[in-house]
């Protein structure tokens, strides 16, 4: 039985009685001995009569045991066989850049592609499709989109797929870590001691006020829940926001101001 792209499926039939002679007996030669041709007619309907219902032998003669083992090959049917000399070529690999609020929120990405195609008399056309690649929320850099015979098409092989690999356009404000978002951002010095609220951006344009309590110190970091990117194992939970802080110090200070300082901190 042919099946697509030039393979080929076997399947072993089912053995039935039909297949083995048919021995009739009568009065006449009843009495009679058996000859030669007889007894090997009666040994191989021995086998057949041992056939269960799922049509195996339950046991062979011993000169078909020899013949199967000979042919070294399983008993169980061959599944899939590339008989036509078919080749597979490796598929295209095209990168598909995407922003990070693409990934976030999901888009629809439409591709041109051409193609070499093999025309009736042997000769090679250049053909156009466009595809569509719905990118879902959450996608990571290095997801891959693979679309199956869409590529070149070759003499004696099969056509070629094409695989788009996902990539991560940079951000200006945002870095991508697994499924959370980090924001820098810079603080005055006098803010990170004394405390304030600060307005934050959120990928996708809106801002959240974000109130800092704590001594904001090099390195500080500040987790906003469920601000990250979609987890797409896990519909409708988010990664983290984490806002890591650079204090910015003064670049001078009068001699008053450094007297202050040194009066206010040097007992802390």
């Amino acid at each position: 039985m042919s099946s697509p792209r030039g393979c080929c499926l076997y399947r072993h039939r089912s053995s039935d009685s039909s297949c083995f002679p048919c021995i009739y007996s009568s009065s006449r030669n009843a009495s009679r001995k058996p000859d030669q041709t007889s007894s090997k007619n009666y040994d191989f309907m021995s086998a057949a009569s041992s056939l269960n219902r799922s049509g195996n032998l339950r046991s062979m003669p011993p000169h078909l045991n020899s013949m199967n083992a000979s042919s070294g090959r399983s008993s169980n049917p061959i599944m899939y066989s590339n008989s036509s000399g078919m080749l597979k070529p490796p598929p295209i690999e095209k990168k598909l850049e995407c922003t990070l609020e693409e990934l976030c929120y999901g888009c629809k990405k439409n591709m041109m592609i051409t193609r070499d195609v093999l025309t009736d008399t042997g000769g090679i056309v250049r053909e156009e499709e466009l595809l569509t690649i719905n990118v879902q929320p959450g996608w990571r850099k290095g997801t891959e989109i693979k679309f199956e015979g869409k590529g070149n098409e070759r003499p004696e092989a099969y056509r070629e797929d094409i695989v788009f690999i996902i990539s991560e356009k940079r951000h200006e404000l945002f870095r991508r870590d697994g499924d959370d978002l980090v924001l820098r951002v810079e603080i005055p010095l006098v803010k990170a001691l004394s405390g304030c609220t600060i307005l934050i951006p959120l990928l996708g344009g809106d801002h959240m006020n974000l109130k800092l309590d704590d001594i904001v110190h090099p390195g500080y970091q500040k987790i906003v829940p469920e601000q990250g990117m979609p987890i797409s194992k896990e519909p409708g939970n988010r990664g983290n926001l984490i806002v890591t802080f650079r204090v910015v110090f003064p670049t001078h200070l009068t001699s008053n101001q450094r007297s202050e300082v040194v009066r206010i901190l040097q007992d802390s």
